[in-house]
């Protein structure tokens, strides 16, 4: 990691912001843009509620960077060192009594499955979904230190997979954990966009076969070519709509009339992007617009914290922020 990621320490930045979007979108989630404002006051005046209680969203980034980090102390990450860890993070996740958040039926039915330890992942993982929910999750598999690009790649879609199978979610969060990285390293802003465009590009027909096994024989592909690229393509469309947006949306707008309201996945990344992009240097008001939209508010403000550091975020919001200590503890290792 650069030496300007660690001072920033973009990691604990990144975990802080997630959870605070988290919070702060909670109460608005599944509420219009006029009902939010209605219960809420001006969209810019949002205040994190009191006590600040995240999602399953955090819960479940929680869960797979507490399974990241075991399969990385056991040595070089790889699919069957990482699954089994992060399998089990997921059903403990399941059958914990905190896990009372409105979770999304595509986590509850595979995280069910998953329970019987001798099932192949694959038989579990839901391939019709493409969800938000797993590239809600997927920072820590960007933030975490010394992977390589196949690794971080083929480990964003592995975490994707076990519950969210489509090739759209398996791309989305591909791309979630490329942005966070590229951020988490100093990357500017204005061109990120272009780079995640080139990266999908670059990875359209890449199946990685050695993470996902045959994940791609339960659909209806021809072949896994086929499968990931049905992803990628989708993502593309998304990213167009993006750049567009970046260009011509009000700040005033609800984002989700440009790009999508965000219940799947490849909205939900460009969601999250446009309303990090709108204010780079104002994470308060990213937060706050993100969580005044018509769709999944509580989105990805983990953009603005690996783009800015820990020090973006306010100590009287962050103090306060559900497992505080857990985030700081990912945070921290990660940052080191």
């Amino acid at each position: 990691m650069t030496t300007t990621a660690v001072t920033k320490r973009a990691a604990t930045g990144a975990l802080t912001g997630l959870a605070l979007g988290d919070a702060l979108g909670f109460p608005a989630e599944f509420k219009d843009v006029p009902s939010i404002l209605a219960a809420f006051g001006p969209w810019r005046e949002m205040e994190l509620p009191r006590p600040a209680i995240v999602t399953d969203d955090t819960q479940m980034t929680l869960a797979l960077g507490k399974g990241l980090r075991t399969a990385m102390d056991r040595g070089v990450l790889g699919p069957r060192r990482m699954e089994r860890p992060v399998r089990e993070e997921f059903v403990d996740w399941y059958q914990s009594p905190e896990n009372n958040r409105a979770p999304g039926n595509t986590c509850l039915r595979a995280c069910n499955l998953l329970k019987t330890p001798d099932r192949p992942w694959q038989d579990a993982s839901q391939i019709h979904s493409k969800g938000c929910g797993a590239n809600m999750r997927v920072a820590p598999v960007g933030l975490a230190p010394g992977l390589g690009d196949e690794q971080r790649a083929g480990a964003a879609q592995l975490q994707s997979a076990l519950t969210h199978g489509h090739p759209t979610a398996l791309a989305a969060s591909d791309l979630t954990a490329h942005a966070v990285r590229l951020l988490a390293e100093g990357a500017e802003p204005t061109g990120l966009v272009g780079r995640l465009r080139s990266y999908a590009y670059d990875n359209r027909t890449r199946y990685h076969e050695r993470w996902l096994g045959d994940l791609w024989t339960r659909a209806q592909d021809p072949t896994p070519e086929h499968f990931i690229a049905r992803g990628w393509d989708e993502c593309l469309a998304t990213l167009d709509r993006l750049q567009e947006a970046v260009r011509t949306v009000s700040p005033e707008t609800d984002p989700c009339l440009a790009v999508g309201e965000g219940w799947v996945a490849e909205e939900a990344l460009a969601a999250g992007l446009l309303c990090f992009l709108l204010f780079v240097d104002e994470p308060l008001t990213a937060l706050r617009r993100a969580a005044c939209t018509s769709g999944d508010s509580d989105s990805i403000a983990c953009l603005a914290g690996a783009h800015l550091g820990a020090d973006a975020w306010p100590a009287a919001w962050a103090d306060r922020i559900e497992y505080r200590g857990d985030l700081l503890a990912l945070g921290a290792l990660w940052d080191a």
